[in-house]
């Protein structure tokens, strides 16, 4: 199954690259946002934004709302926990080398 899961930006790591730090239920991890930033929404202006993260891309924003009962639906299924460890052990795995 394809998840993507919702996470706040709160920095902007490398503007030219377009990368920025997500924070995913206290989990945060460098993503690419080129999907979510525009002429009327640069990439400055996206810290702060909820945005949904699937396979280290930002794949669209989203109004917090809509984040908080999408992480609710998640939790209950079981499902936000498998993305998170599955991100933690990406995170283990890329700073071993």
């Amino acid at each position: 199954m394809c998840l993507g899961i919702p996470g706040r930006i709160v920095a902007i790591t490398h503007a030219g690259n377009k990368l920025a730090l997500v924070d995913v239920m206290g989990v945060q991890r460098e993503i690419n946002i080129a999907c979510v930033v525009d002429e009327a929404h640069p990439v400055d202006a996206c810290i702060g934004d909820w945005v949904l993260v699937h396979v280290g891309f930002a794949m669209s924003r989203i109004d917090e709302k809509e984040a908080q009962l999408t992480l609710d639906v998640l939790k209950m299924l079981g499902e936000a926990q498998t993305e998170i460890d599955a991100m933690r052990q990406s995170d283990a795995a890329l700073a071993a080398r």
